[in-house]
């Protein structure tokens, strides 16, 4: 159900709330308007494009996601699929594929998969997200080092070689300038914690570069003029080919979307006491992230950092996101031009410390200590992110998270054969274990936990054990929270060869998920109403009649 938080908030918002959300705001603005610059030239897109997006993905994610506090904008999670589909599609491919995703992520939410998307194993976020820093990080030394040249190859491995090989073209004034960035950013929060320490270094480095008129590369040298406005896109040659080529890396980017986004709600909830609606939030990404392309902008996302800097500020309501998409739309309108003076070495700095921050080295380390498993999934995931592409990558991240879940689900699920006495369904709530006689001739095939796909051959199994068949067979079923097609195939098999062999079958203890699957199979019919029984007593009693 879409219902963004921000129509539930304005009737009740105070006047102390909307100064308080202008000031934090005002300050998130700050904060993204560096980033939004830089994510866009790390994208390889025109920088204005960065701050597009910023106003556009920020405004709307605010008026209709479903996170109070949420700060949408361009991502660093999408810089490698930006840049690939760039250098093979061009603009237009950039813009499509970001529409593509846009829509994707509306459908994730009209299919109610918030809830779903948000709980991604964490060996896996932490694999690839590492494996896009350390590609963020590989990409920003030409510039942060100002090694000239146009041949870096796309792949980290093939850009340390670069680099190892053009170390004499080094720029130290470059360099210095870059390190000088990184330093400020660092450090400048333990100054002042209210303007961030991004915006202070593009400031200094911007400033010294004027001063001294330094010979280093600036955003004007390298794109020319700023160009301060929105661009309706206009897609020339949409087809088909065109679709299926973007689908993969459009998949790509709306997964990350949704896990960033969805993860940065969850933090913000902890830190704000409120829940967030993750069906919402991806629908508001979606619509976002269509219109987003459509004004001339790429794909964005939800964005921890700024989320966190909008709570540690005073942002109470939706209306901080849409005061810091206002006052960036305004720099953009009034002020953009300023934007080409700034050194790409600085810009580089500022990504270095982005891709730090994105590596979760700490997490990373603590992923491998901990077992076997997890630690192959983190590392698989991380080396195929370097080596082969996040567009594979991610589904197969996701492929490896569904395995990882079927193989938990059925250790916690087990099917057992009794003979001679069976629990009573009240020793959950008495101290002392009650048994109940199992007559001879019947016997009980107890299940525990969900009757799906995945335990199959556990089913099997048990069914082997059989040396003699009863007359009555009672599937106890008080443990067993669902039934998925393929449990319902095997019940029906099942039920179906105990009646070649004059074998009665008795339902105990179906759940009403249970009840309705077989309902819809046709199956709780055909065992018969009767056959069917509330608890383990009634079914024993039901065995007894008829034997």
């Amino acid at each position: 159900m879409f219902e963004p938080v921000f129509f539930n908030t304005i009737s009740r918002c105070k006047k102390r709330h909307l100064l308080s959300d202008l000031s934090a705001g005002i300050i998130v603005a700050v904060v993204a308007l560096p980033l939004a610059i830089a994510f866009a030239i790390a994208s390889g897109i025109p920088p204005e494009m960065g701050l597009v997006t910023a106003v556009v993905i920020g405004f709307f994610v605010s008026f209709l996601g479903g996170s109070r506090v949420q700060i949408g904008g361009p991502s660093g999670a999408l810089i490698v699929v930006i840049y690939g589909i760039m250098q093979q599609f061009g603009l237009e491919g950039v813009l499509l594929a970001s529409a593509m995703a846009g829509a994707m992520l509306l459908i994730m939410g009209l299919l109610r998969m918030g809830t779903i998307i948000q709980f991604m194993p964490h060996p896996i976020v932490v694999g690839f997200t590492s494996g896009i820093a350390l590609m963020i990080f590989s990409a920003q030394i030409q510039d942060l080092l100002g090694i000239p040249g146009t041949g870096l190859p796309p792949d980290p491995v093939g850009k340390w070689v670069y680099y190892a090989r053009h170390l004499e073209n080094i720029n130290y004034l470059a360099g210095g300038m870059g390190l000088l960035t990184i330093v400020i950013t660092v450090f400048w929060p333990r100054i002042y914690r209210k303007i961030p320490g991004s915006l202070i270094a593009i400031i200094v480095v911007t400033g010294l570069t004027t001063l001294f008129d330094l010979d280093l590369a600036t955003i004007g040298s390298r794109f020319g003029q700023f160009s301060a406005s929105f661009r309706l896109a206009g897609f020339s040659e949409i087809n088909i080919e065109l679709l299926r080529q973007l689908f993969v890396p459009a998949f790509t980017m709306a997964m990350l979307i949704a896990i960033e986004s969805l993860l940065s709600a969850i933090v913000a909830d902890g830190a704000t006491g409120y829940r967030h609606r993750p069906n919402t939030e991806l629908m508001a990404q979606g619509i976002a992230n269509i219109l987003s392309p459509l004004l001339g902008g790429m794909a964005g996302s939800g964005a921890l950092a700024k989320t966190m800097t909008n709570i540690r500020n005073g942002g109470k309501t939706p209306l901080a996101g849409m005061f810091h998409a206002v006052i960036l739309l305004l720099f953009m309108l009034f002020l953009g031009k300023l934007a080409m003076m700034i050194p790409l070495a600085a810009l580089a700095g500022i990504l270095v410390v982005v891709a730090y921050n994105m590596s979760e080295w700490r997490s990373f380390r603590s992923i491998l200590k901990n077992s076997k498993s997890e630690s192959t999934i983190l590392l698989t995931t991380f080396l195929l992110t370097i080596f082969v592409g996040l567009n594979f990558a991610l589904p197969f991240g996701i492929i490896m998270a569904l395995i990882l879940f079927v193989r938990r689900v059925m250790e916690t699920t087990d099917i057992e054969v009794l003979r001679h006495e069976v629990e009573d369904e009240r020793t959950h709530i008495s101290d002392d274990l009650e048994t109940l006689e199992i007559p001879r001739e019947v016997e009980v095939f107890q299940i525990k936990g969900p009757f799906f796909f995945g335990i199959a051959n556990k089913f099997e199994e048990a069914e082997q054990e059989i040396r003699e068949i009863p007359k009555v067979r009672i599937i106890r079923m008080r443990r067993v929270p669902f039934i998925d097609t393929t449990g319902l195939k095997n019940l029906r098999s099942f039920y179906e060869r105990s009646k070649r062999h004059n074998t009665r079958i008795i339902l105990s203890g179906v759940s009403p998920k249970a009840r309705e699957a077989l309902m819809k199979e046709g199956l709780y019919f055909e065992i018969g109403t009767e056959n069917i029984c509330e608890n383990i007593e009634c079914a024993l009693t039901r065995a007894k009649e008829m034997l």
